[in-house]
């Protein structure tokens, strides 16, 4: 059957104190809203539907950025999740399958638990997903009878016995698109607070002869995010699960906890990760390969049997070949090093390429940014690069050609050959003497002052 997602975003996120919409605030260097996408998205949904309403401009570009045919759609006022809900009728028209609703600052939904919903609902109008609360609070209760879900009870709402009831609330619901649109526009705001509150279905497909019931799962998989605490908790939460899988698939760490990964990380078997290595979005690290300590890696793909660092930077483009070292203090952009090349010491390459087997000298820069454009350095195989060699873009330096010690290359060098751009060097005798000599007075001299 096809599947349809309504993603409710239309929140402000009081509580955050933050000019960015709740749904924006990252996990893993993406967006809360990408994690609730990017696990419902393993679905192959039919349609995307994405309510927006705080910040609803970059909310809108967010979702679009992780899927470019979804669509979005605005609640202007926030009258509560059913309300939400029915923002979504037009773009969900002609639709004929399930729908499941979930919620942009509830990130950890996972496929699995998705798909058991999406199982219930063979043989139930309405599917909730509920979970055990170790504490439950002020959540909303599941009151069961047998398999059949007969209410949901606001805490504030319930009785003594209500209470004690362990089973809550997550929000997340699951029905074929016209009953759930029928069900939808069926809810009132005779409450409290005035709102059209979705937990309200539950109750009038029952009166309808409807059956609803629950499925549960893990209470971590439904943690909401509320304010900087609660999101820094889930990152905690979202990193030593990353930590997890990784190992479980082979990768070696020495200190996880010191490991900060993205939600895209890639890292292959038999890698070995040390301490203090944080992985932003766009990494790849084939098998083998070793990341050093205190590195940081971004928009990077790192080869098998590589090594890279300590403490060495790898920005966005930065492809590097089998066998290649990237040693400390050294930082790789846009640049990509072929096979067993080597850049071991106190460098810049940007904008580059260098050829297999080359060696960068240590304090080399690739020159690469006149104020206004960025230009390519190439450099060819089995070439040797001199420390502190100056590589003044666009410029090329060819095969098994070499650049002398503190030479500023402005012209390309042709092949086998060694270029050499210094300025001549003077001693002038006694010179050392007489000026610290001269040097010194003026500071005893200072000194009285």
């Amino acid at each position: 059957m096809s599947i349809a997602l309504v993603i409710l975003a239309a929140g402000k996120g009081t509580r955050m104190d933050s000019d960015l919409p709740k749904v924006l605030h990252k996990i893993g260097g993406a967006p809360l809203l990408h994690h609730a996408m990017l696990s419902a998205s393993a679905l192959e949904p039919e349609r995307t539907i994405v309510v927006t309403g705080h910040g609803a401009e970059l909310v809108e570009a967010a979702a679009l950025d992780f899927d470019a045919d979804a669509v979005a759609v605005r609640q202007d006022e926030q009258l509560g999740t059913a309300h939400a809900v029915r923002q979504a009728k037009q773009a969900l028209a002609g639709f004929e399958g399930d729908v499941i609703v979930l919620y942009g600052d509830t990130p950890f939904i996972s496929t699995d638990t998705l798909d058991a919903m999406r199982a219930a609902r063979a043989s139930n109008d309405v599917v909730v997903l509920g979970f055990q609360a170790a504490d439950p609070g002020r959540y909303g209760r599941l009151v069961m009878e047998g398999n059949t879900l007969s209410r949901i009870v606001e805490y504030k709402d319930a009785t003594d016995a209500e209470r004690a009831v362990t089973l809550c609330n997550s929000g997340v619901v699951c029905a074929d698109a016209e009953t759930l649109l029928d069900l939808v526009d069926a809810v009132g705001n005779d409450n409290a607070s005035g709102e059209y509150y979705l937990t309200d279905i539950v109750g009038i497909a029952g009166d309808r002869g409807l059956k609803s019931t629950a499925v549960t799962c893990d209470e971590a998989e439904t943690i909401g995010i509320n304010s900087r605490v609660e999101l820094a908790a889930a990152e905690a939460t979202f990193q030593a699960r990353m930590r997890v899988s990784l190992m479980d698939s082979g990768v070696q760490m020495q200190a996880p906890d010191t490991v900060f990964l993205s939600f895209d990380t890639v890292i292959g078997r038999d890698a070995e990760i040390e301490p203090n290595v944080i992985f932003a979005p766009g990494v790849t690290v084939e098998s083998g390969a070793r990341i050093r300590a205190f590195s940081h890696l971004e928009g990077a793909h790192v080869s098998r049997g590589a090594i890279v660092g300590p403490f060495a930077r790898l920005r966005p483009g930065a492809e590097l070949a089998e066998q290649v070292h990237i040693g400390n203090f050294v930082e790789i952009k846009n640049a990509r090093i072929d096979e067993g090349a080597k850049v071991n010491h106190l460098s810049y390459v940007g904008d580059a390429e260098v050829g297999a087997r080359s060696n960068i000298g240590a304090g080399t820069i690739t020159c690469n940014y006149d104020g206004v454009m960025k230009h390519k350095t190439t450099i060819g195989r089995d070439t040797f690069i001199g420390s502190n060699t100056m590589l003044v873009a666009p410029v090329t330096v060819g095969d098994a050609a070499m650049t002398a010690t503190s030479t500023v290359v402005t012209r390309d060098v042709p092949e086998g050959a060694m270029a050499i751009g210094r300025a001549d060097q003077v001693n002038k005798d006694g010179f050392a003497r007489k000026l610290f000599s001269m040097l010194r007075a003026k500071k005893a001299k200072l000194g009285k002052g």
